[in-house]
């Protein structure tokens, strides 16, 4: 029987899986958002994608938002990309920590990155080369590991397929991600169990979304497996503009209140969570899903 994790580290993915599905918003809105989910206490942060700035226009500013980050040297940012150009240029604006995304689904690869799943696994020596060659650590994260809103239930073998190619060119850290909230906290044991085996002594992390109201349990699950790694962002935000019915990421600020009343500890302070989810919210423009956004914490003193 797996440990109960006594720590674990939150990722806050608010300014990129946040939000790549919102309009564009200014840098000046994304630095104050950047600085209030500082505020929070957090260590590590995604902050933005090298992808095409057509695809994603939220996110056409990674460049500009890449050089303000020196301004938070107790926080290390990571950036996704999606190609090894996408890798040279994230290097090439000063970051040390990049995600390369690989898709278990063909359909979901297909509408995210014009290729499918094999393809764009076959490039992860490729990423891990460049990133590498630079000192810079590489995370391969695999996305829609449980279910595909094209092709249905992901087999668990393709997901063990990428693990084994990641760990063969010497990723640095492994994510596996419920792209569009799909997973319940069965199948999330059930894969981490088969995944844990083959990695070894690499990072294992997990990412959810909570579009079927499943995000905090399956990610309880992942940590009751010994996941020490979990994504979340401020309000809820975000979710995949190419996984048709994904909508919001687990909240920062609900995932703290889980943790921290299991006894599990982190680095996030919930008051200063809820305070950055406010910044998102208007930052966008719209309500945000968070539980604790709405009725904040019961600990009122």
């Amino acid at each position: 029987m797996t440990e109960m994790p006594t720590h674990v580290d939150i990722r806050d993915v608010s300014l990129r899986d946040g939000l790549q599905i919102e309009g564009p918003i200014p840098l000046s809105a994304k630095l104050e958002l950047l600085a209030a989910i500082a505020a929070t206490g957090v260590r590590e942060m995604e902050a933005t994608a090298f992808v095409s700035p057509s695809k994603v226009p939220a996110l056409a500013d990674a460049a500009e938002l890449a050089a303000e980050l020196h301004n938070f040297p107790d926080i290390e940012f990571s950036a996704l990309v999606a190609s090894p150009n996408g890798a040279k240029r994230a290097i090439a604006a000063g970051l040390r920590s990049i995600e390369y995304v690989v898709s278990a689904a063909d359909g979901h690869s297909t509408a995210n990155v014009g290729r499918s799943s094999a393809e764009a696994t076959a490039v992860i020596p490729d990423i891990v080369a460049i990133a590498h060659d630079s000192a810079v650590r590489v995370e391969v994260i695999i996305a829609t590991a449980w279910d595909c809103p094209f092709d249905g239930p992901t087999p668990p073998q393709r997901v063990l397929d990428i693990v084994s190619a990641a760990t063969d060119a010497g990723a640095d850290r492994l994510a596996i991600a419920d792209t569009i909230g799909t997973t319940t906290p069965r199948r999330v044991s059930e894969l981490i169990a088969q995944v844990r085996p083959r990695i070894g002594d690499i990072p294992l992390g997990a990412h959810f979304h909570n579009t079927r109201g499943c995000g905090l349990a399956s990610a309880y699950a992942a940590v009751s497996a010994g996941v020490t790694r979990l994504d979340a962002s401020v309000g809820g935000l975000g979710g995949c503009p190419f996984a048709p019915g994904a909508s919001g990421n687990i909240a920062t600020e609900d995932l703290v209140y889980l943790l921290r009343d299991s006894g599990i500890g982190v680095d996030v302070d919930l008051q200063a969570a809820i305070s950055a989810a406010r910044v998102a919210q208007r930052a966008v423009g719209h309500d945000l899903p968070s539980a604790l956004l709405r009725a904040g914490d019961r600990r009122l003193a």
